[in-house]
């Protein structure tokens, strides 16, 4: 699978914390070999991130991203679910 992160995304998780960074990168592993793992939370956003998915980092982060294809995927956004979706 193939993974990139847009400026905003690259902005953001450069701002947090060093535990928050290494467990986003577990999550993207974890994504990786199993999409639909339960731990992920992988699913469908609506609104101002329509056509969009989310995954679960940590308890309160979130980060956001869309499928181009079946291989590549970009990321978008992170945050805590306030910040994304208050």
């Amino acid at each position: 699978m193939q993974v990139s992160f847009s400026t905003n995304f690259n902005k953001k998780i450069k701002k947090m914390s060093a535990k928050v960074v290494d467990k986003f990168f577990e999550r993207l592993e974890l994504l990786k070999r199993d999409k639909s793992n339960p731990i992920l939370n992988n699913h469908k956003l609506h609104g101002e991130y329509e056509g969009c998915r989310s995954i679960n980092v940590t308890g309160n982060f979130r980060a956001v991203f869309e499928y181009f294809d079946e291989d590549k995927i970009v990321f978008s956004d992170i945050g805590t679910h306030p910040e994304l979706y208050g």
